[in-house]
């Protein structure tokens, strides 16, 4: 039987697990920290006293691994799907609400035809389109379907912004693309949006090692991988912080670590350097709000905030590519975010009690660069794989990445496993 050593308890570490399980090997999971999830986690924060994500996150219809990966762990039910099945949003400059849902076939049917969800969306606006289909791989979003227009502004600038969690003058055209072609373009089932319905930790993590401990596979948690036995094309043994761990014959090993932990561990790994943060606010309202368009989200623009999830009596913000944003305090981010919550609920101007999370290396920027040089899962030795978001996964940096990831490093890592993926 072969033994299996996964470094790192995210999501793509969790996958790979799973995967590698569920095909009958010896599966033995390390993770640095003391939880599982990376930077897909829920906590309880002291202050809210409420149960709170350190990011917020959608899901796509067209999310097939990920959905693959919660009907293995028997969790799909955690997730709850859109309702309405659209994608909300208002521009806070002039109030204006709209919401955009996939068509039942083609794309142009549901952009331009009657009731075109799109305020100010123009027919030349579509030609774009066709300049972002026929983007060399150089090409940036913004080169593709921009700079201005209201179909750009209003709908394809906040997309490529979240999707790619890079700005759309540095974003790589093709990446989003791919993006598209995987949802909205794809049809109304593709493109429907879910959000996890208790939490990011309830949905993707506690069923993973509620399921592997059923299957007596035990996470080491607190063990941090500091060095590999690199000899004669194979990985001898893993050296951890505390003790070190040897590697048998027919023993492989799956680093699920973020990129510049790769990059430290294993010489000419082509993890890339360049990364993007991701700013979240969390904020307690006295009571529930309802947000506009019916939804739990809200996409925002005009503002600094960019989307709103609501859970309960908690509305979260996400402002995407925010380096700039991320550096400055948190009383005056908290301020910032908050007058553009207020004014799209209609809430008093002071802040309510909130909690910030500056994820300042949240995703790798997702640029042309960037898509040409993702590293695939085989490294120069024999029995170790990389996994992680920023692999070359054909999607972008997310949930359905990092779950992509890791399954497919599991299958190339076992003998007789499945050694092609789309």
């Amino acid at each position: 039987m072969t033994t299996l050593h996964v470094v790192g308890a995210g999501l793509a570490g969790l996958a790979c697990a799973v995967t590698a399980v569920g095909a009958g090997a010896e599966v033995r999971l390390y993770e640095a920290a003391r939880h599982a999830g990376g930077r897909c986690r829920s906590f309880h924060d002291a202050t809210l006293d409420r149960v709170i994500d350190n990011g917020n996150h959608l899901i796509l219809g067209g999310n097939t691994a990920t959905f693959g990966y919660l009907r293995r762990l028997d969790a799909e039910d955690r997730l709850a799907a859109v309702e309405p099945p659209a994608f909300p949003f208002l521009d806070l400059r002039d109030g204006v609400l709209w919401h955009v849902r996939a068509g039942p076939d083609a794309l142009l049917g549901w952009l331009i035809g009657a009731g075109a969800p799109v305020p100010g969306a123009r027919r030349r606006d579509l030609v774009r389109l066709l300049r972002l289909a026929r983007a060399d791989p150089s090409a940036t979003v913004a080169a593709a379907l921009g700079p201005d227009g209201a179909l750009y502004q209003r709908l394809w600038e906040p997309l490529a912004v979240s999707a790619l969690n890079t700005e759309p003058e540095a974003a790589s055209a093709a990446l989003f693309r791919r993006t598209l072609t995987h949802s909205l373009l794809r049809g109304r089932r593709a493109g429907r949006p879910y959000i996890a319905r208790e939490g990011l930790g309830h949905a993707f993590v506690e069923p993973a090692l509620d399921w592997l401990g059923r299957r007596g596979c035990e996470i080491a948690f607190g063990r941090r991988l500091t060095g590999l036995d690199l000899a004669s094309g194979n990985v001898g043994g893993l050296r951890f912080s505390d003790a070190p761990v040897a590697l048998g014959r027919e023993h492989a090993v799956v680093l699920a670590v973020p990129s510049w932990v790769a990059r430290d561990l294993v010489p000419g790994l082509a993890a890339p350097s360049d990364s993007r943060a991701i700013v979240n606010a969390h904020f307690r309202l006295p009571a529930p709000a309802r947000l506009p368009g019916g939804a739990d989200i809200l996409g925002l623009v005009g503002g600094v905030a960019q989307w709103i999830f609501r859970r309960g009596d908690v509305v979260a913000v996400t402002v995407s590519a925010a380096d700039a944003l991320a550096a400055r305090p948190a009383e005056e981010i908290a301020a910032t975010l908050w007058r553009d919550v207020a004014r799209a609920l209609d809430l008093p101007p002071p802040p309510p009690p909130y909690r910030l999370i500056k994820e300042r290396r949240a995703t790798s920027a997702q640029t042309p660069a960037f898509e040409a040089r993702r590293q695939r899962p085989q490294t120069g030795w024999r029995n170790l794989f990389v996994a992680g978001d920023w692999t070359d996964t054909g999607v972008p940096a997310t949930i359905e990445g990092a779950i992509r990831s890791g399954v497919r490093a599991a299958h190339l890592a076992l003998p007789g496993g499945k050694k092609s993926f789309p």
